[in-house]
C-alpha cells in the first residue's frame, strides 16, 4: 500500500507552503488508495507547543486533509535511543566535541579555499584521553554518522536523476549533545517502522535525502524501496523567499481574510505545474489523476490576488446546501436558497452576504435620493406580487414607456434605491427577494430625500 507523510514541527502555524507540501501528499495518497500519516516532528522540546500541534490539526482539517494516523516523535524516543545503539555498536557512529563558533570558523576556511564545506573527521583521530579530557572541560559530544566514501544518486519524481558525489557530502549530526535525535536519524526512523513508502517534501530537503539513503541502509532497510520527491519551494509575486512582512500567510492569515478552503486547495494543486486551476470545492476531482511529475522544477511564484480571483469562482458554484450552516452561524438565519442563488454570483467573500441580507431581509442605513416624479412613478408602475425573475423587466418597461428613459438613465437610479451600490446581483434575481413592500417604501424614501434636498435652507 502506498504511504506518505507530512511531517510539521508544533513550533507555529502552518503557512501556504506547507500546505502545499501536506496537500501533495494527501492528494498522491488517496489517487493511490493509500494512507495519510500525519507525524509532528516535535522533538525540540525548547521549540514545540502544543497550542501549535492543535493549530496544526486545525488546520488541515479545514483544508479537508483529514489523516489516517497522527504520530507525535516525542512518544518515540526509546525508537531513536535504540537506533543510537544500534549505529554505534556497528561503528557508524563517532562522538565529535567542536563548538558551533569552532564548525562556523572551519566551514568558513573551506569555502575561502573554493573547498565543499564538509566535516574533516578531525574527530576520529582523538584518543581515548582526549576525550576525556575535553568531558573534564565540561564539553559534551554530538554524534556523527560515519558515511561511506561513495557517490549517492536516486531517480526522483519530481526532479528525476538526481546525484551526489561523495566528496559534495558530510558525515552529518544524528544526536546533540543532550541527547536529543535530530531530524535527520528520527525521520528515517520514523519512515523505515511507519511503513511509509514515499516520502513527498520540500526541494530544500534535496541534501538531507543524500544522507539518508545511507541511514536508511545503516539501520537494516532497503533504500531503494522508498521514492521520494522533491517539491519546488514556493516564492512570493516578485519570485522572492515567501516573507510574511511581504504579504506572505499563514492558513489562519487566510481564513481570516475570508478565502475559501477550497480556492486554497485549487490554487495549490496546480502551482507549478502546466496544468489549469480549476476550480473545485470537491478534493476528490483534485486527486484524480493527480501526478507528481507535472511539478515542474522551478519555484512557482504565489500571488495572494490569484487567490481571491479563485475564491470568487469558488463562491460563485457553492449550492446552498455547502452554505447554509455557515450563513446560520452568522446570524442569517432567514437566508434562503433562492437569496443564495440570486446573491452568489456577486460574492468575493462569503461575509459579504451579509450585506445583501440587509438588501433583500433589512433595512438600508440611507435612502437614496431619487427625482420625485420619477420616484413616484416607479411607484406607481409597481406591478402586483407574486414576483418572479419577469417582473424586473415588466416594470422596466412600464417606466421607460411612461418616463422616456432607457439604458443607465433608467436602470442605475432605481438600483441605487433598491440597493444602495450600483453595481451588485442581477435585479431580476433580487427584485423578487427585496418584495414590494421593501421597494415601494424605499421608492418613497428616495423621494422624500430628493425633496429634502431640494428645500431651501431655513434661516
Amino acid at each position: 500500500m502506498t504511504v506518505v507523510r507530512f511531517a510539521p514541527s508544533p513550533t507555529g502555524r502552518l503557512h501556504l507552503g506547507n500546505a502545499r507540501l501536506a496537500l501533495a501528499n494527501w492528494l498522491f495518497a488517496r489517487a493511490h488508495g493509500g494512507q495519510f500519516i500525519l507525524r509532528l516532528d516535535d522533538t525540540d522540546t525548547a521549540r514545540s507547543r502544543e497550542e501549535f500541534a492543535l493549530a496544526i490539526q486545525e488546520d488541515l482539517l479545514w483544508l479537508g486533509l483529514e489523516w489516517d494516523l497522527l504520530v507525535r516523535q516525542s512518544a518515540r524516543m526509546d525508537r531513536y535511543r535504540a537506533a543510537f545503539e544500534h549505529l554505534r555498536e556497528e561503528g557508524r557512529l563517532y562522538p565529535c566535541y567542536e563548538t558551533s563558533e569552532e564548525l562556523e570558523l572551519r566551514r568558513r576556511l573551506q569555502l575561502a579555499r573554493g573547498e565543499p564545506p564538509r566535516y574533516d573527521r578531525s574527530a576520529l583521530n582523538l584518543t581515548d584521553a582526549d576525550r576525556l579530557r575535553l568531558e573534564e572541560e565540561g564539553r559534551r559530544p554530538h554524534w556523527r554518522l560515519l558515511l561511506a566514501d561513495e557517490d549517492v544518486s536516486w531517480t526522483d519524481l519530481v526532479r528525476g536523476r538526481v546525484q551526489f558525489e561523495a566528496r559534495h557530502i558530510s558525515d552529518p549530526v544524528l544526536f546533540r549533545e543532550d541527547g536529543r535525535p535530530l531530524y535527520t536519524l528520527s525521520s528515517v526512523v520514523d519512515d523505515i517502522e511507519l511503513g511509509v513508502t514515499h516520502i513527498i517534501r520540500g526541494a530544500d530537503h534535496v541534501a538531507n535525502t543524500a544522507v539518508q539513503l545511507q541511514l536508511f541502509a545503516a539501520l537494516g532497510s532497503d533504500p531503494s524501496v522508498f521514492a521520494f520527491a522533491h517539491v519546488p519551494l514556493l516564492t512570493d509575486a516578485g519570485g522572492g523567499p515567501l516573507s510574511k512582512r511581504e504579504g506572505s500567510f499563514s492558513l489562519a492569515d487566510v481564513r481570516e481574510r475570508g478565502i475559501e478552503a477550497a480556492a486554497v486547495t485549487s490554487l495549490l494543486a496546480r502551482l507549478g505545474t502546466p496544468d489549469p486551476v480549476v476550480p473545485s470545492a470537491d478534493l476528490r476531482v483534485l486527486a484524480e489523476g493527480f501526478d507528481l511529475s507535472r511539478f515542474g522544477r522551478a519555484s512557482p511564484r504565489f500571488d495572494m490576488a490569484d487567490l481571491e480571483r479563485l475564491n470568487a469562482a469558488i463562491l460563485h458554484q457553492l449550492d446552498y446546501s455547502d452554505v447554509a450552516a455557515r450563513l446560520g452561524a452568522m446570524g442569517l438565519n432567514d437566508f434562503d436558497e433562492q437569496l443564495w442563488l440570486a446573491i452568489r454570483g456577486n460574492l468575493t467573500r462569503l461575509d459579504d452576504a451579509t450585506y445583501w441580507h440587509v438588501v433583500c431581509r433589512g433595512d438600508l442605513p440611507a435612502p437614496t435620493a431619487l427625482d420625485r416624479d420619477f420616484a413616484e412613478k416607479a411607484a406607481e408602475l409597481l406591478p402586483d406580487e407574486p414576483w418572479n425573475e419577469q417582473t424586473w423587466r415588466t416594470w422596466t418597461t412600464r417606466i421607460s414607456e411612461a418616463t422616456g428613459r432607457r439604458g443607465k438613465s433608467l436602470y442605475h437610479p432605481l438600483r441605487m434605491v433598491l440597493t444602495g451600490r450600483d453595481q451588485g446581483p442581477e435585479l431580476k434575481l433580487l427584485l423578487p427577494q427585496i418584495g414590494r413592500a421593501k421597494t415601494l417604501e424605499r421608492l418613497r424614501a428616495a423621494a422624500a430625500a430628493a425633496a429634502d434636498d431640494a428645500a431651501p435652507p431655513t434661516s
